[in-house]
């Protein structure tokens, strides 16, 4: 695919399309520190044969998109929860992304951090969000979905001096939250790790993403507010977000859907890609099953 760039939210984002133009639009928003390509490609096509238009991208401060700006220190994001900027922002990137595609609304899934981009898309902006699709994310409450204590030690590692020290640090972090039941291929993740090096890897971004997660307030009264189609993916064995986020999260959303996966971590195993897809896939038939009825009521 041809990487794309484009003004929105007065920074810069680059993205990606799969499939037909008058495909169903599809957003896909990826966590912290994860460029688009952590949507691996042939998932976005497996997506793109089930009728969606699929658009990936960078988050700021990710890949080819703007590198932001503002102090990005451990210690303020996670005692003082300071941010340069908050999660309602890159929600706000999301909306832009959408405006300059010319696109009114869209079928959203975000994985982890890019769970909680979506659902706050969502609250500040629903009538842009069809259905939503929530992987391994949490609400904000801070008595849920919290780190095991080797994850959070895993998290706080010290940033990589050079490519292949990047790309040793994050087969090891892998090692600890991906999945026990699907366990990555080595050769997988050394791919991954030198195809995100080699696009732009930000470590201060990801601080600063990680202040954004930290000042976020709980969302579980806005996801109350929600009157859509929802579908909660979340690893029964993930130690990065406790499987609690992920139950809160389909608690909060009248009629969403819990899919808890056994043997599931904190990443996105290929062995699960077809669950993850029709599940997607079942979410936005939901939608515009929901559509059709207020049309034939109308």
């Amino acid at each position: 695919m041809n990487e794309c760039t484009v003004q929105a939210n007065g920074i810069e984002l680059c993205y990606e399309v799969f499939g037909e133009p008058d495909g169903r639009p599809l957003l896909l928003i990826m966590g912290l520190g994860g460029p688009m390509t952590w949507w691996d490609e042939e998932f976005c096509e497996q997506l793109a044969e089930r009728g969606f238009r699929v658009i990936r991208y960078d988050n700021r401060d990710t890949g080819r998109s703007t590198a932001m700006h503002g102090r990005a220190g451990l210690l303020p994001a996670l005692l003082l929860r300071r941010s340069p900027y908050q999660l309602t922002d890159l929600a706000d990137d999301a909306a832009a992304l959408l405006d300059a595609l010319e696109i009114p609304a869209a079928h959203v899934t975000g994985v982890s951090m890019g769970g909680m981009i979506a659902q706050t898309l969502a609250i500040r902006h629903p009538s842009r969000v069809l259905s939503l699709t929530s992987i391994m994310s949490t609400t904000g409450n801070k008595l849920v979905g919290l780190p095991s204590p080797r994850a959070m030690k895993n998290l706080l590692q010290p940033a990589p001096k050079d490519r292949d020290s990047y790309i040793e640090q994050m087969i090891r972090t892998f090692r600890v939250i991906g999945s026990p039941g699907y366990p990555a291929e080595e050769a997988r993740l050394r791919a991954r790790a030198a195809t995100t090096y080699d696009r732009g890897a930000n470590p201060a971004g990801t601080v600063r993403h990680l202040g954004a997660i930290m000042a976020a307030p709980d969302r579980t009264s806005g996801l109350r507010k929600l009157r859509i189609p929802a579908l909660v993916i979340h690893g029964a064995a993930d130690p990065l977000v406790n499987p609690s986020g992920g139950r809160a999260t389909a608690r909060a959303i009248p009629g969403a859907e819990l899919d808890m996966v056994p043997g599931m971590g904190h990443d996105t195993p290929p062995e699960l890609w077809p669950r993850f897809v029709n599940g997607i896939v079942r979410t936005a038939d939901r939608a515009e099953a929901v559509a059709d009825r207020h049309i034939d009521t109308t």
